[in-house]
């Protein structure tokens, strides 16, 4: 019998994160499916839409399921995916959100607490990084991120001209042919975050670039408000001195206040509390610098994550 899932994860080598998704996934209550691991030795090449689209070339399920190498899922994952395709046959794709794993260190978390704020996002996806309400959606990353298989090769797969920012132009390709991407709060997966500050500002910094990029040649799921945000905010601060309009500002500060009372109340860690509140206006200012420098380029050349050849795990961001 065939699997109804490939789980397709893209690696440069093994590492420790690998072993516990594996041992996550034979811990799964729903066993039919298979386990697709691509390394640059099989794909020769370092480029993750690569070895995504050749594990899927390889595949045999009937849903591909797209998984990044430093998260893992709960217990009945696979169970809650199949619960909403038997709910929702004719959606082309599911995801669910990635969680900050409850071991991870205090700078992690912090970064984590960053990621799944609404401030601290924009606005623009706290869902992917909070469980929050079902939904439609138009952009979901690959750490959590399900495709019908006949729908995957329709749009012909994941772009191999950009990382990051190949899954927006895949989930672009099949809302443009009219297919639904349903998020669900049962799907969920933990995904390991940068330590805060300098790999969370690198990884941010990626985004940034390509989104800045994305807003000129991929804008019907790119141009959106919450994009423009931190970019409008570090134009506002940089002006700050010579227009002396403190309104905005001391709005900000508000809201960073009671971002950082919902930090405390979260998590009952004053620590964790005051890492993640400094390091939002310095996300907000970085990403907004970024931003702007991809909105001005013409083009980004891919450039793989340098990696560790002792322990497999990236360096840097």
């Amino acid at each position: 019998m065939k699997p109804l899932f490939s789980i397709i994860i893209p690696i440069r080598l093994e590492n420790d994160y690998l072993k516990e998704t594996k041992n996550h996934l034979t811990n799964q209550t729903y066993k039919n499916f298979e386990l697709l691991i691509i390394t640059d030795k099989i794909s020769h090449t370092p480029n993750p839409a690569n070895k995504r689209n050749l594990g899927a070339k390889k595949s045999n399920g009937k849903y591909l399921i797209f998984l990044d190498d430093d998260s893992y899922p709960q217990k009945n994952w696979l169970k809650n995916i199949k619960k909403q395709i038997d709910l929702h046959p004719n959606f082309a794709a599911f995801c669910g959100p990635a969680l900050t794993p409850p071991d991870n260190t205090i700078f992690q978390k912090a970064s984590g607490l960053v990621w799944s704020s609404w401030l601290g996002s924009g606005g623009a996806g706290t869902y992917r990084s909070k469980t929050m309400s079902p939904r439609f959606v138009d952009d979901y990353p690959t750490v959590n991120l399900i495709v019908k298989k006949t729908d995957f090769i329709k749009v012909g797969g994941f772009n191999l001209r950009y990382w990051p920012g190949e899954d927006t132009i895949l989930c672009l390709k099949l809302t443009q042919l009219g297919k639904k991407i349903y998020y669900h709060p049962s799907i969920v997966v933990y995904h390991h975050r940068r330590n805060i500050l300098l790999p969370h500002l690198k990884q941010i910094g990626r985004y940034a670039q390509h989104r800045g990029l994305f807003v000129k040649i991929f804008p019907q799921n790119s141009f959106k408000l919450g994009y423009f945000v931190p970019s409008i905010f570090l134009i506002y601060i940089a002006t700050l001195p010579l227009t002396k309009y403190f309104t905005l500002l001391y709005i900000y500060l508000f809201l960073l206040f009671a971002t950082f009372l919902s930090f405390i109340n979260q998590e009952n860690n004053l620590l964790i509390s005051i890492l993640a509140t400094v390091t939002i206006p310095i996300t907000h200012l970085y990403y907004g610098l970024l931003f702007i420098i991809g909105l001005l380029k013409k083009n980004l050349n891919y450039q793989p994550h340098q990696v560790n050849k002792k322990t497999g795990h990236y360096i840097g961001g």
